[in-house]
């Protein structure tokens, strides 16, 4: 189907075919399954939902580019058009209805390729996320910049605490390669300018009052990877500055558990950071849902080898242990890298 044939047949759609309400979040019961996924590009064949809902996780995380439409004017056409096609795949759908769900954005459903501050229409593809993700009129999100969102689930001494990042909404613009297509500095740089941001001076202060928040496990959602380093495509590294602000800010504030999940990049990979960090951090990268890229890039921080196929993440928690079990699972369900971590290691000595 031609893609102007593919958008209007799209657009038809959306004005006859809602979703039902999201699940509520089982907020007052505690997590054992958690799963993530990230770039489920609509107009691709999406089997992998098949072997999410047989995992049956306790809640599912849409981590970014959740759809793919990218706008070329205030119509929005095409991301109104992305969001009806997603209405329409049964796998997609069934997850919305039978597993509790978080979302987030990245790029692709923010409306513009590695797009930040400066993107025009950002409060207009805001309202087709919200209405999209069933955001009632109370939500918080409705009432400030940006889509970053809380949630905390579980009793006292098995609470899982989710922080949902914006890393579009407030991010200043990236320091573009001067040797574009140059392995490691394939499209940006590193940038040292102590004005830029990765997530503003409001989504900072929120932040920062909510990691002083008890929880025992933190689950910190970015679209963008945190962790990794040697490649140049986006990253929190290409703001150096920040990410040591982010390192520090959970050392000032003595949060303990965090693990980071992240998507974006097409691969999935495990990371750890031990420079600069107030203990050892943990990221996990899926992604993605449709999309897939075997990279060969440097990985100084990285855990084994990069998974180059289609991939969603899970994180099972061992509460009388207590550890949490991350991996990487392929498009039938099945375990293809995985990686144990007690959260005795995720606490800060001393």
């Amino acid at each position: 189907m031609k893609r102007r044939t593919w958008m209007s047949a799209a657009l038809a759609m959306l004005a006859s075919s809602r979703a039902s309400a999201l699940l509520p979040l089982p907020t007052a019961e505690a997590l054992t399954r958690i799963a993530f996924g990230s770039c489920a590009d609509q107009s691709e064949k999406q089997p992998i939902w098949n072997a999410v809902l047989a995992y049956r996780p306790d809640l599912f995380i849409f981590g970014g580019d959740n759809v793919y439409g990218d706008v070329s004017s205030a119509e929005l056409r095409q991301l109104k058009a992305a969001y009806a096609a997603a209405r329409q795949i049964d796998g997609y759908m069934r997850v919305r209805r039978e597993i509790p769900v978080l979302a987030v954005w990245d790029d692709h459903d923010y409306g513009a390729n590695d797009a930040g501050v400066e993107f025009a229409w950002k409060r207009e593809t805001k309202e087709l996320f919200l209405e999209f993700w069933d955001a009632p009129a109370e939500d918080a999100r409705r009432a400030r910049d940006g889509t970053y969102d809380a949630t905390l689930i579980g009793p006292p001494g098995q609470r899982v605490q989710f922080l949902l990042l914006d890393t579009r909404w407030f991010r200043s613009p990236l320091k573009r390669t001067d040797l574009r297509g140059a392995r490691g500095r394939e499209r940006y740089v590193p940038d040292d300018d102590p004005t830029k941001t990765m997530l503003g001076d409001a989504q900072w202060r929120w932040l920062e009052d909510r990691l002083r928040e008890p929880a025992e496990l933190r689950v910190i959602v970015s679209s963008i990877q945190v962790l990794a380093d040697g490649h140049g495509w986006e990253r929190w590294g290409n703001f150096p500055r920040e990410r040591q602000r982010l390192y520090d800010l959970i050392g000032r504030t003595a949060a303990s558990g965090v693990v980071f999940l992240s998507g974006d990049r097409h691969l999935g990979a495990f990371y750890r950071e031990t420079a600069g960090t107030p203990y050892p951090l943990i990221e996990m990268t899926s992604s993605g849902i449709t999309k897939s890229y075997q990279s060969r890039e440097a990985g100084p921080n990285r855990i084994g080898a990069i998974l180059g196929e289609v991939n969603f993440g899970t994180i099972e928690i061992d509460w009388a242990a207590p550890r949490v079990t991350l991996a990487l699972r392929d498009v039938n369900g099945a375990t293809q890298r995985q990686l144990v971590v007690t959260l005795d290691e995720l606490a800060r000595r001393g």
